[in-house]
């Protein structure tokens, strides 16, 4: 399952960033959608989100927050 969604505005999601956030970085946010988790650009609140199953989505942020993942630049 990962649906996108064309306007994340459009959701009944109460979206969250991180407290540690820069507001001038890129940062994502997240929200509860049902059994699973959706995710937009903090920058394009009105562009796609994209859903996760709950415990995918979590997987996945406890990775990062260990260090297991990092970001690659292209």
């Amino acid at each position: 399952m990962n649906p996108s969604f064309p306007v994340a505005s459009a959701l009944l999601v109460q979206w969250r960033k991180a407290s540690a956030s820069n507001p001038n970085d890129d940062c994502v946010e997240c929200g509860h959608l049902g059994a699973s988790t959706a995710v937009r650009d903090s920058k394009n609140p009105d562009g796609p989100a994209h859903r996760y199953p709950a415990q995918v989505f979590a997987d996945f942020a406890r990775a990062v927050g260990a260090g297991v993942l990092v970001r690659v630049d292209s």
